[in-house]
């Protein structure tokens, strides 16, 4: 039987975090093996509610996670790509802790088995079928100009960029092709052109995406700038995704299991 990982990656989502494990009822759990929340080191309650959750909730298979250090969200990917493939998964589900996505948007895909047959399933908020509530009308359109940019440069259909419900093939991360991918926000657009240069098969699913308590970690311009910066550095030469593109080397990316 196959083994699915869902990985929450927590940063000061103390409003959010026990919603989000709340999503896993007995029809979602039907097709998780285990849920694991990879707290970077949050400076709110995050840590103790979601370990509060976990004590109430015994017959629920959840691990939480803390960072040996703050690496950023590309970082606790890193964490929790690594735990996967050490534990025996064939699948990872990411399922951000801040309650804009719901797991069972992927349903269909689980129920399906629509994941068997491609190396990750990549969840769009900018495709025919998705909703958005609460998403201003300016960041939808910046979004699907970039997502629009990317597929000229890729020459694929690209419809979300990193919507933060996603799935990956186990086996498509063995060689860590990611490790060197920025530690920050911008580690999904890296996945995205990696999936490019490695060839990957990826394949996007429409979701449903909301904003209403959640505080964005998001500083628009100058992530907005960067990414267009890697986006033409790969256009011209695709070999750049090799590259460090981390503003400081991790030796190792560690946790330590908290709950």
């Amino acid at each position: 039987m196959e083994r699915i990982l869902v990985f929450i990656p927590a940063y000061n989502c103390e409003n959010q975090i026990i919603r989000v494990l709340a999503q896993f009822d007995e029809e979602v759990l039907k097709y998780i093996t285990e849920i694991i929340v990879v707290n970077n080191r949050s400076t709110d309650n995050t840590e103790m509610l979601a370990a509060a959750f976990i004590a109430q909730h015994r017959d629920m298979p959840i691990r939480l996670l803390r960072n040996r250090s703050n690496y950023g969200l590309g970082g606790s990917h890193k964490v929790a790509f690594d735990y996967a493939m050490n534990n025996g998964f064939d699948h990872v589900i990411v399922l951000h802790g801040d309650d804009q996505g719901s797991i069972k948007d992927f349903l269909p895909v689980l129920r399906s088995r629509y994941y068997k047959k491609h190396d990750c399933v990549l969840g769009a908020r900018f495709m025919k079928g998705s909703k958005l509530q609460g998403y201003s009308a300016f960041r939808t359109f910046g979004n699907i100009v970039y997502d629009f940019l990317f597929a000229f440069v890729v020459r694929k259909k690209i419809y979300d960029l990193g919507s933060g419900l996603n799935m990956y093939s186990v086996s498509m991360l063995r060689n860590r092709f990611y490790e060197k991918f920025p530690d920050n926000l911008m580690f999904n657009y890296c996945m995205i052109l990696a999936s490019d240069y490695y060839d990957h098969d990826i394949r996007f699913v429409p979701v449903s995406w909301r904003e209403d308590d959640q505080v964005s970690n998001v500083k628009m311009m100058n992530q907005a700038f960067r990414v267009l910066k890697m986006l033409k550095d790969y256009y011209r030469d695709p070999g750049v995704i090799k590259e460090d593109y981390r503003e400081l080397a991790v030796e190792a990316y560690e946790a330590d299991v908290i709950a």
